[in-house]
């Protein structure tokens, strides 16, 4: 740290680093704790989030691409939610070739249950906020999803 960051701002940027440690390793926590309720692997439930916010159903080359994961890794990984009832394999209509893995609505609806039940504390959390303090922390995760995805990148590359 410079002699000009060892004031204020480098005590914002240290409290800043151990927050988002601590916030990293809270979401992780958490993430795990749901996938245990409801018996998935936490990197299905990540795809399940996921899928769910494409537009339709994908190919597993695209669960691939979604959740960083190798083509073989993917197909075990829609494996397992096949298995679990989350999904389902079709043949594209318009391209018999392709297979395509679609949601099981009736299952999405038991997940988003049980999102319904914690979302209460997240909205009551969030109404602290002004609308532009929202508009920050939503351009905060945006650019937070980028930088991950670089990073991720950069690791699996090896240029660390």
């Amino acid at each position: 740290m410079t002699q000009k960051n060892a004031g204020g701002r480098g005590r914002l940027m240290d409290e800043l680093s151990s927050a988002s440690r601590r916030y990293m390793a809270s979401y992780a926590l958490f993430n795990q704790a749901l996938a245990d309720h409801l018996r998935l692997h936490p990197t299905d439930l990540q795809c399940l989030n996921l899928l769910a916010l494409e537009r339709g159903p994908v190919t597993t080359g695209r669960v691939a691409e979604l959740t960083g994961l190798t083509t073989g890794s993917a197909t075990r990984l829609v494996d397992r939610l096949e298995r679990a009832g989350y999904v389902t394999r079709e043949r594209d209509a318009e391209d018999r070739r392709r297979v395509l893995v679609t949601l099981v609505p009736e299952r999405m609806a038991e997940f988003g249950e049980v999102w319904q039940k914690l979302n209460g504390s997240w909205y009551a959390m969030f109404d602290a906020y002004s609308d532009e303090e929202i508009a920050l922390l939503t351009t905060h995760m945006r650019r937070t999803v980028d930088l991950s995805a670089a990073q991720i990148e950069r690791l699996r590359s090896g240029e660390l």
